[in-house]
């Protein structure tokens, strides 16, 4: 059971609530941005891949009202100055990822896209970008 009064966030498609010792938080995703669970799953993969500071622990899954709920652990990153998206834009250029709109990237040699980094979901700590809340899909080009 995780408290209601330790609710700190919520997004389109997770709650996130604060744990006892202030190190890291819970989240629980409906995986609302996939069409199966499978793809929520490679999404968890990628992002502990890709970002293993903020890497999610899968803790098991809830269900409440009839919705499926995935409950996983991260890190829990305190930002300290705010995100400048076009430095987002730098590293992820640099490291193989293409603009393709406003908050969405796709790397076509690894047949990635990686979409939602807007300020709320890239957090700035002592100049160090941490991506906290990632989409990852997987295109066909990722099987080749």
């Amino acid at each position: 059971m995780i408290p209601e009064e330790t609710k700190i966030g919520n997004g389109a498609e997770q709650t996130v609530y604060l744990s006892p010792d202030n190190k890291s938080v819970l989240k629980l995703n409906d995986s609302v941005y996939y069409l199966f669970w499978i793809d929520y799953l490679h999404n968890l993969l990628l992002h502990n891949y890709f970002f293993p500071a903020t890497g999610y622990q899968l803790m098991g899954f809830k269900e409440t009202s009839g919705i499926l709920y995935a409950v996983v652990k991260q890190p829990f990153i305190q930002f300290t100055e705010p995100t400048n998206i076009e430095l987002v834009k730098q590293f992820l250029s640099a490291n193989g990822f293409e603009n393709k709109k406003n908050n969405d990237y796709i790397n076509k040699s690894l047949g990635i896209i990686l979409e939602d980094l807007h300020d709320e979901n890239v957090l700035v700590n002592q100049k160090v970008l941490f991506f906290i809340d990632t989409v990852f899909y997987l295109t066909p080009d990722f099987y080749k």
